[in-house]
């Protein structure tokens, strides 16, 4: 009987709480799962890659020796898997051309043996599905909690669009797959570089070029380390509302969403008083946009009074804008008077209106959609008042302080002067 009335005296108790202090907020996640990293190189094998140009060697030759000589590098905890794009098809069929990728390692602990063995009996053969290979491979990886990688070497661009592989990425992107594309190319054409580029951008990777086979090791094992040393649980994926109203109420953590050209996409965060909001965006330029552009991040209140903003422009091609600001529930009441002191401890917060604006214009030809990638960042701390600045005092005080200063002042000048006229009368 005794432990009936305990759980009831809880749960009025907790639901007492919840009343007073309002809807729990989103809070991202904070501890990365155990999970291994996880990593898939997509080769390139269509008929380009037997051109000799690498060292006087073919492109394919100085791939797979390298694939050797990562392979034999790999941390023991990594996941490998080995897709290929190109490799079996040798007709002039375009649409069936166009369907040739494989994987032909899957993602699991590495096999060194099964890894060389697979990629030793590669053959440049066919066309070259980019776009296709990428959605593929990002399916072999499967979903997770962490961020997971893709290393993409070819040494030409997609011959098989539709999917464009620069609006695949995107389109992973957009998902919140967690997912990093770094490309690697291996031939000097800037149509070429142009796609990579975009490939790696779109999706928070890397793009190199490689000229030799020293290069193209290094590069791949740099790669292939960085996803265990980016170890880390992603962004939570959230969707900003076109009005603070019904906005998301968001935690301390990192989040992300996806904003279109000119857009505003409002969040809401609940601060208490004697807490400090801190809080950042990046919006990430994921494809050419039109010089003289700038992105805006303001704290209102839910009636619309500006609070804080922070703002960052640009006048040329970056790959990050970012904003950030910082406010103090004591420096401004959003919602109203804060409580008294003497007020109950369950102080209910006030709701802070964050909202994300871009001044980005797209050039002819770019595509709107998805939204450009943008990384919110919010945490609630402990206050931090600027330290108090030596008073001079006030009221009368200040006044006699003056007047006493000036008169002294005042006398010591009149005692130079008549000390330099003397002087100087003496000298003539």
């Amino acid at each position: 009987m005794i432990n009936k009335r305990r759980s009831a005296v809880v749960l009025i108790g907790l639901l007492a709480a919840t009343v007073l202090t309002g809807p729990v907020p989103v809070l991202a996640a904070q501890e990365p799962v155990a999970e291994p990293p996880k990593v898939e190189l997509v080769l390139d094998v269509s008929g380009s890659m037997r051109a000799k140009d690498i060292d006087g060697r073919s492109r394919i030759s100085v791939a797979q020796q390298a694939f050797n000589e990562v392979v034999d590098a790999l941390p023991e905890e990594t996941q490998l898997g080995i897709r290929v794009l190109g490799a079996t098809y040798q007709g002039n069929d375009k649409k069936q051309g166009c369907r040739d990728t494989q994987q032909i390692v899957p993602v699991g602990p590495v096999d060194r043996a099964r890894a060389k063995a697979a990629v030793a009996d590669l053959k440049p053969t066919g066309f070259t599905p980019v776009g296709l290979a990428l959605r593929s491979a990002a399916e072999d990886l499967g979903t997770g909690t962490t961020a997971r990688r893709i290393v993409l070497i070819t040494d030409g661009e997609d011959t098989c669009a539709p999917p464009d592989p620069c609006d695949v990425a995107r389109e992973l992107a957009a998902q919140g797959t967690k997912l990093v594309v770094d490309t690697l190319g291996l031939a000097p054409d800037e149509k070429v570089r142009r796609q990579l580029l975009c490939i790696a951008t779109a999706t928070g990777g890397t793009y190199t070029a490689a000229q030799s086979a020293e290069e193209l090791t290094g590069r791949i094992k740099q790669l292939v380390d960085r996803a265990k040393d980016t170890y880390t649980a992603a962004p939570t994926v959230v969707g900003g509302r076109s009005v603070c109203d019904g906005a998301p109420l968001l935690g301390p953590g990192v989040y992300s969403d996806r904003e279109k050209f000119s857009e505003h996409r409002w969040y809401r965060v609940p601060v208490r008083p004697g807490q400090e909001l801190r809080a950042s965006v990046s919006v990430g330029l994921d494809r050419p946009v039109n010089p003289d552009y700038g992105v805006l991040l303001r704290a209102t209140a839910t009636d619309g009074r500006e609070l804080v903003r922070g703002v960052d422009a640009g006048s040329g091609r970056t790959d990050v804008v970012s904003a950030g600001l910082r406010w103090s529930a004591g420096e401004e009441p959003a919602d109203g008077p804060s409580p008294t002191p003497q007020a109950s401890t369950a102080v209910e917060a006030t709701t802070v209106c964050l909202v994300v604006s871009n001044a980005f214009a797209p050039r002819p030809g770019t595509e709107a959609d998805p939204g450009l990638p943008v990384e919110l960042t919010v945490d609630v701390v402990a206050a931090s008042p600027a330290p108090t600045a030596p008073d001079l005092g006030r009221g009368w005080v200040l006044l006699v302080l003056l007047t006493v200063a000036g008169l002294i002042t005042g006398l010591l000048a009149g005692l130079l002067t008549r000390w330099w006229v003397g002087t100087w009368r003496e000298t003539r």
